[in-house]
């Protein structure tokens, strides 16, 4: 090829890495586990939450009632859930220092007790059940539930 009076050679490069890479990712970020929510009457609502989501988010795209007023900025502790099998809630992280603060103000506290906001999904939690307590302490705006964006 011949640019500017100078000759210049014309490489051509093909990789398949990139096809490999994506389909990949694609499958990762499709892959989910079964989550149950218990409501205060005892009605349970079975869904699917893909790893790495909060079950915060993953109540409000499903339209279970879990409060969460400050939209999982740990700030308050309207998302309280309770993991019904303690086998479960040690494969949890440890809770932070912040979320232990929320959880203190918190109705109905157990051994179990986490914030929804802060129980991100993974494939060890596959089949996880959470009670949602029969009521919240919103000190925020009493009532308030945030709507996906």
């Amino acid at each position: 090829m011949l640019y500017n009076g100078a000759m210049i050679k014309k490489h051509n490069f093909f990789s398949t890495l990139t096809a490999n890479n994506t389909s990949e990712e694609g499958s990762e970020q499709k892959e989910t586990i079964s989550v149950t929510f218990v409501d205060k009457d005892g009605d349970e609502n079975h869904i699917k939450v893909p790893i790495g989501m909060s079950m915060l988010e993953a109540a409000h795209e499903n339209d279970i009632e879990l409060e969460g007023a400050c939209e999982g900025s740990l700030a308050c502790s309207t998302c309280h859930v309770i993991v019904m099998d303690v086998e479960y809630y040690n494969k949890l992280e440890d809770a932070t220092d912040e979320e232990n603060d929320m959880l203190d103000l918190a109705f109905g506290l157990s051994e179990t007790s986490r914030l929804g906001c802060q129980v991100i999904a993974k494939p060890e939690l596959d089949g996880i059940r959470l009670a949602i307590p029969a009521a919240t302490r919103n000190f925020a705006v009493d009532g308030y539930v945030p709507k996906p964006h």
